[in-house]
Parts: C-alpha cells; structure tokens; sequence
C-alpha cells in the first residue's frame, strides 16, 4: 500500500481522504454533531467565532507547532514567549478584544505551547484585590506587557496554607515603605511560573507586620527585576528551579528578599489600608485572600482540565476504530478494538465524564459569576459556599480526569507511550492541577469544613445555601428500584448520591463530634476523622456535579435527539460513579446487593449504545488537528502512516551518529573477519 502524504498534518484534515473504518462511524450518528458542538461553545454564534480565531492562527506558520515534540527546553521557551508577543500583536491587528470570547479560544488552541500564564494571574490578583487607582496604573502596563508579572504566593516550604506563610512585609512609618524580607530559606518562593526567567514584577503574598503586630497574608506588587537589563533588583535573588515533569515551556522560579523596600501605595488595598501612621483599615473578611484562588480555580477547571480530557478522549476513541486486533468471533477479520466491550469500558465513562464535567462547569460559572460580582461590592455572603464549591470541583475534576487521560493513553497500548500520539504530555500536563492552585486533599478538607459547618446548621433548622440544601432533608435512605431499567431514572439515581453524601457527611460528622466530647482535642479530633472529612467531600462534589448534570437535561426537551444522547451520558456517569464506588452505596444502606447487580447490567448495557456514536461525540468537541497534535488521533483516522512520517522527522534520524563512531565501531569491526 502507498503511504499517503500526511506530512502536512498538523492542519486539519477534514475533507481529505478519511479512512473507511472512521468515515463509517460518522455517518450513523444518532444526533446532529453541530448542533452539538454548537451546545459545548455555548451557540451557534460562539462556535463561528472560534472557528474562525483557529482558521487564522493556522493559516499563520507562526503558530505551527510542528515538530513541538522534538524541541529543547529552551527551544520551546523561546518559542512559547516569541508566540506569545507575536499573538498580542495579532490580537490587536485582528481587532479583538481584549476580554472578547477570542481570546479563551486562542489559548484553547495554544495554551501549553504560550507563555506568560502566570502574567494573567498577576493581572486578575490586581483587578480582584486592587484599588481603582492601582488597577488604572499597573493593568495598562501589564496588559501591554510593557511589564511581565507572576504571581508569587507558594513557598518552599508552605503552599495551600496561606497561614503558614512566611515572608515578611514590615511597614516602616518614617519612609512610608513596606520593607519585604524572606527570613529563612523554606519562606523562599518556589514553583510561580514566569519568576525563573522572565518577570519583572510580582505579586508577593506576605505576612503583614505593624508595629511589631502581626496582621496576616496581604498582598504587595513588588519589582524583582530591572526594566533596562533585567538584572536583579537590590535585595533581590531570582532564578529557574530546574526540569519539571512537563510545562518546558514555562520558568516557574524561585525567589528571595532581603530588606527589599516597596512604597506604601503597592500593597493591594481593596478590601485592607495601612494608613500613614501604620493603622490598620480592614474591610470585608479575611477570606478574600482566596479570591484571586477561586477566580484561578474555576478559570482552570474549564480552560485546563476539561478540554484536556475531552482532547484526550478524542484521540483515544479515533484510534480505537482504526485499530483492528485480535478476534471477536474465530475466522472473522479483526475487529475495531473500541467493539470489545473491555475497551468500551475504559473509554465510554472518559466520554461521559467530559460532558458531565462540561455542564458542571456551567453551573460553577453560574455561582461564581454571583459571588464574584457581589464581593467587588463588598458583600461576602456567598465566598463560603463558593470557596467551598471551586475546591471541590477543582479535586473532583482534576483527580479524575489525570485518571481518565491515563487511562485513554493506556487504551492506546504501545502508540499510547509515544509523544506523537500526544497523549503522554496531556497527561504530565494535567496531572500538575492535581497540586497547583491548591493541593486537592487540603482542598477536600476545606469543602468538608464548610460541609460540616453546614450539618451543624442544619440541625439547627436554619437555612442553607442552595448547594448543601440536601443536608436538611429526610429520607428512608432506601431505593425503590425494582429491576435494571429503574436505574436509568435520573430521579433514581440521584437519589442514590444524595444519600451516600448525606451519610457519609453525617457519619463523619457524628465521628467528629464524639471524639470532641470524649475529651478529645478539636484538632486532633479533625486529624482522626480526616480521611472520612475528605471522602465525604468528594461524595457532596460527586453529587452536585450528577445533579447538575441532570438538570441541565431538562434544556433540551424539545430536542429529541440531542437529549437523548445526552441523557445516555448522564445515565453512564452516573451508573459508572455507582459501579465503581458500590461499597459506599451498600454502606449507606441505600441499595440491597440485588440493585447493585442492577445497577452492574445497565451500566454494560449503556456501554454498547453510546458505543454506536463515540466517534460523533468525540468530534463534537470540535478539535482540528492542529488542535490536537496526534500522530494517531487526527481526523482523517490515518494513523500509522501519520506515525511513521513524523517518526522521520525525528532529529536523530538526520544526525551524524558519533555515539557509533566513539563506541560501537571498534566492537562491530571485530565481527567482520567472522561473518
């Protein structure tokens, strides 16, 4: 057979020669796939716009990332700032704004290949935590990026507690300057990405001291490094913290001060003051130090993590109908190997978790927008709930989707470990978000803290926030399912979760409180419960993400097909959730050992419908193949002649081999006189 020439395919292939055992799966699609793609981007009118931002940055070698997979550290650093200058000025050539809908789909298609991450981070601390006049003088500068920041909070030794840290910001009345200090070597910041190698600013999360008092975690804009030669400031060491798992591209940093003065008017005073004779003036609580975190959490979940698994699961699925193994049934020709049910089983639940995490993130959106839009008016009612919300979310979703990219690269078999496929630097990429931005079990017992909070409410008879309102309610706790096809009712199995979450936030209530009455110490007693605390807040996450998903059914009553694919989704995550988390259903009492054996045939059973249209679902995320960057997940399906033209680009394939001529040729010559 002649190779195909698929040396160019890196652009999109739609309507080139598509193979046979791909282009059959598309054309028995149960459900209109732009009409889906058109939901996932919000309308018809989004998904326009963003096809349009990806047909201008591939129509521009610039943004080509060809060979990416064979590039230096260095190589893709200076790649990664070049693009992403290069971009700010096609930005404003192309007339797009700078918070328009064009921007999040030019970091859909280039985020892991740009730089300057952290810089928006610098940006959305100042918008968040900044006075109008500090957001007037420093976003402008920033924003042109005639500065770079980062943001500069995690210390060698503290992260997620912002408590624990320990630089030192002491106000000196007589200069008017806030003079920084890191006192010893684990206050040292380490892990902000753009601080290795290319900041000049940072936001420096500190310890606030007054008169000898100390006032906790304030935030202060601080330069690091000069504007004319980008040496070190005075007081300041700065450097790279060395080779990652993955993000080549990013210079995350280390940083220490030592009496590092910085005028009174850089500390980001929104919601705090120090006044010229060093009063302290507090407005609003103490939590809204975690605001730039959630506003960062809930940016991630959506932009990182879902798109992500959904890539993942694109490439995964495409090969898993070109790629024939093994037999089904003796003498027949191979089969697609996505038609054995142990695959099915593997990829399936990575599909429906994509699109439950998609409208989970909707509803996240929905609060966050809420709560943010009254903490800039000075109301914090709803920052519990939210915090509380964004950090569940945040586990729930990162957790299981670094599984869920794992698990697809694995389905993938040996192709699967290839950087080509790439698949193995979505899955280093992510699985970071599993301790960035908060360590997930910190976060998981931060939920359970407000979870807790909430039970004790409860049993008080007072009102709730909407999303614990389940704490309040009653039940038998018993299903009422009487065979397999009851637990493809939604009001059935959410049910189910409700109530494993209700007990086992109860439970590790009861728990909780006993050891505190038996004399127990309050921390102490939170340590002994803590595994209980953290897996009951993963059961509340699990619940609201399956009640979520549920709800956003009801949308789509007037559109027959897409509900039902839809709805098949849904009754696939969530029976998958029951499947393999059965101990905690049987535990709570909530289903007998029948049901789940129930629960086990309707979960198979779904696998082999939503098998019929893997491939539309997949393609209705609407990635090109630029987008994706697979050797084996393109649209065209042509896998293995794709993976042997980029194997040939390979730079070894075209060196001089001086690893031969050093070692190898003085052994090999001895073999000529006896072969």
């Amino acid at each position: 057979m002649a190779l195909r020439n698929v040396s160019k395919g890196f652009q999109s292939s739609t309507g080139q020669d598509v193979n046979p055992d791909l282009g059959t799966e598309r054309k028995t699609a149960s459900f209109s796939v732009e009409r889906l793609t058109n939901i996932l981007d919000g309308g018809a009118e989004n998904t326009q716009i963003r096809r349009k931002v990806d047909a201008v940055l591939q129509s521009d070698p610039e943004f080509s990332r060809e060979n990416k997979y064979f590039l230096s550290q260095n190589e893709r650093y200076e790649g990664a700032v070049r693009r992403s200058l290069y971009l700010s000025k096609k930005t404003e050539e192309m007339g797009w704004a700078a918070d328009g809908p064009e921007q999040k789909y030019c970091y859909r298609a280039l985020g892991d290949d740009l730089a300057f991450s952290v810089h928006n981070v610098f940006m959305k601390s100042i918008l968040g935590l900044g006075t109008d006049e500090q957001i007037a003088k420093w976003i402008p500068l920033a924003e042109k990026h005639y500065i770079a920041g980062t943001y500069a909070q995690t210390e060698l030794g503290h992260g997620t507690n912002l408590r624990g840290l320990e630089t030192m910001a002491t106000f000196d009345v007589t200069t008017q300057e806030f003079i920084l200090n890191t006192p010893k070597i684990s206050a040292m910041k380490w892990w902000p990405g753009d601080l290795g190698r290319t900041a000049t600013h940072a936001v420096v999360f500190a310890q606030l001291y007054l008169k000898g008092k100390c006032y906790g975690i304030h935030p202060f804009i601080v330069q690091i490094r000069s504007l004319q030669d980008h040496s070190p400031a005075p007081g300041v060491t700065v450097g790279d913290i060395g080779p990652k798992m993955d993000f080549a591209q990013s210079d995350n940093g280390y940083l220490m001060l030592k009496n590092v003065h910085v005028p009174k008017e850089n500390m980001l005073a929104r919601f705090s003051q120090v006044l010229s004779d060093g009063q302290y003036v507090k407005r609003g609580t103490d939590k809204i130090n975690y605001l730039t975190m959630i506003v960062v959490r809930v940016a991630i979940i959506r932009t990182e993590v879902l798109t992500t698994l959904m890539r993942a699961c694109t490439i995964a699925i495409r090969y898993s109908v070109v790629r024939r193994q093994s037999e089904l049934k003796p003498g027949d020709p191979e089969p697609k190997i996505l038609d054995y049910q142990t695959q099915q089983q593997k990829l399936l639940p990575q599909l429906a978790m994509a699109y439950a995490f998609h409208f989970g993130c909707d509803y996240l959106q929905e609060i966050f927008d809420q709560g943010y839009a009254e903490t800039k008016q000075g109301k914090f009612d709803l920052l519990p709930e939210l915090h509380a919300l964004a950090s569940g979310f945040k586990v729930f979703t990162t957790e299981y989707s670094s599984a869920g990219v794992e698990i697809c690269r694995r389905a993938c078999g040996g192709h699967g470990y290839s950087l080509l496929s790439g698949l193995p630097s979505l899955y280093t990429r992510l699985v970071a978000s599993c301790t960035y931005e908060g360590e997930n079990t910190v976060l998981l017992l931060q939920t359970a803290r407000f979870l807790i909070k909430c039970f004790g409410t409860a049993k008080a008879r007072q009102p709730l926030p909407s999303s614990v309102a389940y704490l309040s309610s009653t039940s038998s706790g018993k299903c009422r399912a009487q065979e397999k096809r009851d637990f493809l009712n939604p009001d059935v199995y959410t049910e189910a979760y409700k109530q494993r979450a209700f007990r086992m936030v109860e439970n590790a209530a009861i728990k909780l409180q006993t050891l505190i009455q038996s004399g127990t110490a309050q921390h102490e007693a939170w340590n002994l419960c803590s595994v209980q605390l953290a897996r009951a807040a993963a059961a509340h996450s699990h619940y609201i993400i399956v009640q979520n998903f549920v709800k956003a059914l009801e949308k789509f009553e007037k559109e027959f097909h897409i509900q039902r694919i839809l709805k098949h989704l849904c009754d696939l995550f969530a029976l998958h959730g029951i499947f393999s988390n059965m101990g905690d259903f049987l535990q709570a009492s909530h289903l007998s050992g029948k049901q789940s054996d129930m629960v086990t045939e309707s979960y198979l059973d779904l696998l082999a419908v939503i098998r019929q249209d893997a491939v539309p679902l997949v393609d209705a995320f609407d990635f090109s193949d630029a987008d994706l960057n697979s050797a084996i997940g393109c649209y065209d399906g042509h896998a293995y002649e794709r993976l042997f033209e980029w194997a040939k680009k390979s730079p070894t394939n075209n060196q001089d081999n001086q690893t031969f001529k050093k070692y190898l040729k003085p052994l090999f010559q001895n073999a000529l006189s006896k072969l």
